[in-house]
């Protein structure tokens, strides 16, 4: 079930605002798809990201794929505990496997994203 106050990328990729900062990660449908998380690269803080730019790479046992930003801004914050522990995001991916933190450059950063139901609507049958 996707957290109903998150907002969601077409990507796979979840926001939830903290304060003026967004919280990004990987859904769990996600996660699911790809299996055992082996490795993830985030990109460095104080870099910049626009929205649909990829900004770093999983790699699991099935396949590497790229993570995108979801919205566009300053890296202000990246989970350094996954650089010790990836498999962080396959077992709480809305919770201690946060990807970024990331300072939107502008408001309304989030008005091209999906609703929980309109992501769930998105994966069924996949």
């Amino acid at each position: 079930m996707n957290p109903k106050d998150l907002k969601y990328a077409k990507t796979h990729e979840w926001v939830r605002p903290e304060g003026e900062n967004y919280l990004v990660g990987l859904t769990r449908f996600a996660v699911d798809q790809l299996t055992d998380i082996t490795y993830i690269e985030l990109p460095k803080v104080g870099s910049r990201v626009e929205p649909g730019e990829g900004m770093g790479e999983v790699e699991s046992v099935k396949a590497v794929s790229d993570i995108y930003a979801p919205v566009g801004g300053e890296i202000v914050g990246v989970n350094d505990a996954l650089a010790s522990d990836a498999s962080l995001v396959s077992r709480d991916p809305y919770g201690e496997g946060w990807l970024v933190r990331i300072c939107p450059e502008k408001s309304g950063a989030l008005d091209h994203l999906l609703s929980a139901d309109e992501y769930a609507k998105q994966t069924e049958g996949n």
